[in-house]
């Protein structure tokens, strides 16, 4: 008799879609699945030790001046409130995930990291010079400064590109709107990283000329109606 075999991909592996997705992009999953242990740790914690590692880990001027590297890094891995993971893991299965497929784990590593950092370095020295001028308390080079929003407006920015016109017009318009009102109405130092990220992430341009990430294959084929390549 027979025997039954799994519905196989084209490639020759047994079709699972989910897997596929997940290992697809491996950063994007990584990166979550620590973001999901360590807001598991905030939620258990009490309340001395989870306000102690909040601040430890964050990349506030304190910590940036003692322990820089550390802060640096630490950042990117903690959410100040463990409820808001399931929003964070819908954003990263939007953007990030389909960035890393497209332009591969590498390239994608590189923008989000350097969104990351110089959004960081630049919202902090924003702070430092307020300090200096009195404009706000130095409790400010304390506050705590964590989170993965930096790397997700990068990755918004540069998947303006991934989209054929005039859609990513649209998308580009709404982008930009969502994170340029906040900066003109409340002017708050993570809301100029969120804009120095997606400008970041939109400079990254020479990046998507040859992305070639393991989900690019079919769709980069896509054409403009005039038959021009859709980046």
């Amino acid at each position: 008799m027979p025997r039954e075999t799994s519905p196989r991909a084209p490639g020759g592996e047994p079709s699972r879609p989910l897997r596929s997705w997940v290992r697809s992009s491996p950063g994007t999953h990584i990166w979550l699945a620590v973001i999901a242990l360590t807001s598991l740790v905030i939620a258990l914690s009490s309340d001395g030790l989870d306000h102690y590692l909040l601040h430890r880990n964050s990349s506030n001027l304190y910590e940036l001046s003692r322990h820089p590297l550390r802060a640096l890094l630490g950042s990117a891995f903690w959410i100040e409130n463990p409820a808001s993971l399931p929003f964070y893991a819908v954003l990263f299965e939007v953007f990030h995930a389909p960035v890393e497929r497209w332009l591969g784990t590498v390239k994608w590593l590189v923008v989000v990291g350097t969104a990351h950092v110089a959004a960081t370095l630049v919202s902090q020295k924003v702070v430092l010079e307020a300090i200096r001028d009195h404009d706000v308390p130095r409790s400010m080079a304390h506050v705590v400064d964590i989170g993965v929003s930096y790397g997700l407006a990068a990755s918004v920015g540069i998947l303006t590109y991934r989209l054929p016109r005039p859609w990513r017009w649209f998308y580009l318009a709404g982008a930009v709107a969502f994170f340029a009102v906040p900066l003109v109405s409340d002017r708050t130092y993570t809301d100029l990283g969120h804009a120095v990220s997606l400008v970041i992430g939109l400079a990254f341009w020479p990046l998507t000329r040859d992305g070639h990430g393991p989900g690019a294959g079919p769709e980069k084929s896509l054409v403009d109606a005039d038959g021009r390549g859709a980046h």
